[in-house]
């Protein structure tokens, strides 16, 4: 452990061997940290993911600088399906430790992977549209989307539960209970799923009552030598005979009733139920059709609104990546790198950072952008000298791009003379051109011209 005042390693005594600051209460903040972070650790073991992010979030209330439990939440919420939550936790550890981070490499793996984030950017779509769904109280329409939503992220645990809230409203419980499942699967102690699972079972009960049987009251039984006979209390013993004429008067009533009764009626009630099978389908059809027609109109409305949150997630992403880029180049120019620190500040979108982040990145390019044009515009001069032109344009080109008029045209001039080394003679015309209407009267307007007139007379 390290002195937050002067960095020196702490001893046990409270006070630090090197500045003599009490740390005491700067120890059991840290054991604190440490033992919410021990304690995340071991429910998160067990898939009490819900409880291992509780104690995490505990942990860095303590410490922010815990690293380590920074990482677990973020390992703990992506397990959960909340990739974006988990993104951001990594982007902060990250910035916080940029070297030997294990969150760099979590980055990598999400970020280098175009199917992945196209993934992540369809779950927060649909996610997003079943929310308004619900609110609509379009409650068919939002099963159809969470149902998308959980073939793409089958471990959402938010998904799940929302779902089964959707169908314990439709009366649905079984599938309730299966979504529920699908949720403590994943998240084996979260108390939201444990109480919609005992409120669904408590339905079920309710919807189910259980029948009691009747007690069979109307059987005797009595031995005949070894055997136990059991027969009902009204069997009557006839005689042979009698059942024979019983079987034929039976029959002969059945066929007289079958012939004089049943048979018409059936015919009867075939052509009726016919004609009213035949005026049902007519509705069906004419019912389905105006169905199909508000279908597609629906259908359009929401390919629109698809479109409209495709460019959301594409903001939020390039503002993730700004954010990104920006700490980047903070951290490269605090290491004295001034190349690294430019480049990455030329990938910041500016409209994307808040009005703090904006002032930030104002006062770095201030002081980055002196510094890096100068090496850029010295490394590519060396690599000119040294006849490397491919190298040597593509530093002229950043300068040009930062400063087109640097050193008084002479990085255009340069340019424009790399390019017509590397023979790509539509290039080199174009910064000649420029060179000759910028900088008239001068000696590399005039060398600029008669290679301008030259190029021109070879095309």
């Amino acid at each position: 452990m390290k002195c937050f005042n002067c960095g020196a390693e702490l001893q046990k005594t409270d006070f630090c061997p090197n500045c003599g600051i009490s740390v005491r209460i700067y120890k059991k903040i840290v054991h604190t940290s440490n033992f919410y972070y021990n304690q995340g650790l071991d429910r998160a073991t067990v898939r009490d993911l819900s409880g291992a992010a509780e104690s995490l979030r505990k942990s860095l209330r303590f410490q922010k600088g815990n690293i380590m439990a920074r990482n677990l939440l973020g390992l703990v919420l992506f397990e959960m399906g909340e990739t974006v939550s988990a993104l951001g936790e990594w982007v902060i550890s990250k910035s916080m430790m940029p070297e030997n981070n294990d969150a760099e490499k979590y980055l990598d793996a999400i970020q280098h992977n175009p199917s992945r984030l196209e993934t992540i950017n369809q779950t927060i779509k649909k996610y997003n549209q079943a929310l308004l769904y619900c609110q609509q109280n379009s409650t068919d329409l939002a099963i159809i989307q969470l149902k998308k939503v959980l073939s793409l992220n089958p471990k959402l645990v938010k998904g799940h539960q929302l779902l089964a809230l959707l169908y314990i409203k439709e009366g649905q419980y079984e599938r309730a209970k299966k979504s529920l499942r699908a949720a403590l699967k994943v998240d084996a102690a979260n108390t939201l799923s444990l109480r919609y699972m005992r409120e669904t079972n408590q339905m079920l009960r309710e919807a189910n009552p259980n029948k009691k049987k009747k007690p069979e009251d109307d059987l005797i039984s009595y031995r005949s030598g070894n055997d136990l006979i059991i027969q009902p209390t009204r069997l009557k013993d006839t005689s042979g005979f009698a059942t024979v004429l019983s079987v034929l008067a039976g029959i002969v009533i059945g066929v007289a009733v079958t012939c004089f009764l049943v048979v018409p009626g059936i015919r009867q009630s075939a052509k009726s139920n016919a004609n009213t099978a035949v005026n049902q389908a007519n509705e069906t059809i004419a019912s389905k059709n105006q169905e199909i027609n508000s279908l597609e109109n629906q259908i359009t409305e929401l390919n629109n609104r698809l479109e409209d949150e495709a460019a959301d997630s594409d903001i939020l992403l390039d503002r993730i990546t700004s954010y990104d880029q920006l700490l980047l180049s903070y951290q490269a120019y605090q290491d004295g790198d001034n190349i690294a620190s430019g480049e990455a500040l030329a990938n910041v979108n500016k409209d994307y950072l808040t009005e703090e982040a904006q002032i930030i990145y104002d006062d770095l390019s201030d002081q980055v952008n002196s510094g890096y044009i100068q090496t850029l515009y010295e490394e590519a001069s060396t690599a000119y000298n040294e006849r490397n032109y491919e190298d040597a344009a593509t530093g002229f080109e950043k300068v040009v791009a930062i400063d087109e008029q640097y050193e008084s045209g002479d990085a255009l001039y340069f340019l424009a003379q790399c390019y017509r080394n590397l023979e790509q003679d539509e290039k080199a015309i174009t910064y000649y051109q420029k060179v000759v209407d910028q900088y008239p009267n001068t000696e590399h307007a005039s060398n600029a011209q008669q290679y301008l007139e030259e190029l021109q007379e070879l095309q």
